[in-house]
């Protein structure tokens, strides 16, 4: 039988590695629909809950395993990304989040000690923030680089990285990003509280029946 623990981190580590892959291959769509094509993609709706599996993981695991979570996830979600999406998208994708989760680690641990909902919520709207700077600048920005006269897809090429710029208002699309990010925040306190709960009834039957 496959202890709790174990399984839970097996879980976290299947629910990380789809959120993000799944995101990878859906930020390359706009959304279409209310007039949104030039500020939302597909992604937008999709990735934020990493944020709520590395919480979740966070209170299960601690920072240490979460951290796990976090290393494991990135370099399984990279790994596939490569191959599904684009190389761009998988740097952009893989730096942003492995920046920004260890930073949502960071800052949860710091406020684990106040009112339940506050860790997940504050660390998510701040990391959140962050990703989305540093996914958007590099996955869509075509321009030359300041200080080097040189694009994001010609640093590529000379590391024998074929790439190809997707022309996509980037800056548009990460406002629009962040806002969704906020408001999915807001909304995935909801689902946190629900699996807490559980966790908790959980590890008080396990500690009755140990």
């Amino acid at each position: 039988m496959i202890k709790t623990g174990h399984r839970d981190f097996l879980i976290a580590l299947a629910a990380m590695t789809i959120v993000v892959l799944s995101s990878n291959i859906l930020v390359q769509y706009p959304f279409q629909h209310l007039g949104l094509g030039d500020y939302l993609t597909w992604g937008a709706f999709t990735y934020p809950f990493a944020f709520l599996v590395t919480d979740l993981s966070n209170r299960r695991f601690g920072p240490k395993g979460a951290r796990r979570v976090v290393y494991a996830g990135f370099v399984l979600a990279v790994a596939l990304s490569i191959y599904l999406a684009t190389p761009r998208i998988a740097i952009a994708s893989g730096a942003a989040f492995l920046v920004a989760q260890l930073l949502d680690i960071h800052i949860f641990t710091r406020l684990r000690g106040h009112a339940w909902w506050m860790p997940p919520f504050v660390s998510s709207v701040i990391s959140s923030g962050l990703d989305t700077a540093i996914f958007f600048s590099i996955a869509f920005y075509c321009g030359a680089l300041p200080g080097l006269g040189l694009t994001i897809t010609d640093v590529l090429s000379h590391a024998g990285i074929a790439d190809e710029c997707i022309a996509l208002p980037w800056v548009n699309l990460a406002v629009a990003d962040y806002m969704v990010k906020l408001a999915l925040a807001a909304i995935s306190i909801a689902p946190y509280g629900a699996i807490l709960r559980l966790m908790r009834f959980e590890a008080k039957h396990h500690h009755r029946t140990a």
